[in-house]
């Protein structure tokens, strides 16, 4: 039973992110992202969009429901954020909004199921996630910065999975730190990779 369900594990693991995208090297670009164009602090009004996948990796139904996961911590972070930034009163006439767009442009989540039958040998997750910002009125893009984050197998397989799922809470608040620290004046900031 034990040989049966390894062997079963190994195959599931094969299959969890497919062939194409197991190659996919997944990491930021940097270890910081640059300033954005001015202050975010410059604008009045905040509109967070619904977190986008990338086309490549929707197809799979792990990375759908990691997409569903990283919108309910990204509304419990930068959601709360922007609900209270926009119950400040305006300084400016006409009104200044910016856009927020997070897109997860490559994942490789392992999911819990996943964990169960091939524990570390499922992989490790990794994440990258690019968040446009957008001046509305004009369409300037003031920044788009990346965050990446990762979970290792062996500590995915010890805590059943939710090392993969704490994963999607840090790129969350990677996010929102981004905004944080750049609202006052204009500074960048950890897209969350280091190089090895």
């Amino acid at each position: 039973m034990g040989v049966r369900r390894f062997v079963l594990g190994l195959l599931l693991a094969g299959a969890v992110a497919g062939p194409a995208l197991a190659k996919d090297e997944i990491q930021a670009s940097a270890e910081t992202n640059p300033p954005p164009a001015e202050a975010l602090g410059q604008f009045d009004r905040y509109e967070l969009r619904p977190a986008t996948l990338a086309s490549d990796y929707a197809g799979h139904k792990a990375n759908q429901e990691a997409l569903a996961s990283f919108q309910r911590n990204l509304d419990e972070r930068v959601g709360a954020w922007v609900g209270e930034r926009n119950a400040a009163p305006a300084t400016h006439s006409p009104v200044r909004t910016l856009v927020i767009e997070p897109r997860i442009e490559k994942i490789r989540f392992i999911s819990g199921g996943a964990r169960f039958w091939a524990g570390a040998f499922a992989g490790s997750s990794r994440i990258l996630v690019k968040m446009k910002l957008t001046d509305q009125t004009t369409g300037q893009v003031i920044a788009e910065p990346e965050f990446y984050q990762h979970a290792k197998g062996m500590a995915g397989a010890w805590t059943f999975g939710a090392a993969d799922n704490s994963m999607l809470v840090r790129s969350a608040s990677l996010a929102l730190d981004y905004l944080k620290d750049n609202h006052a004046a204009a500074q960048g900031g950890r897209t969350g990779w280091e190089k090895e």
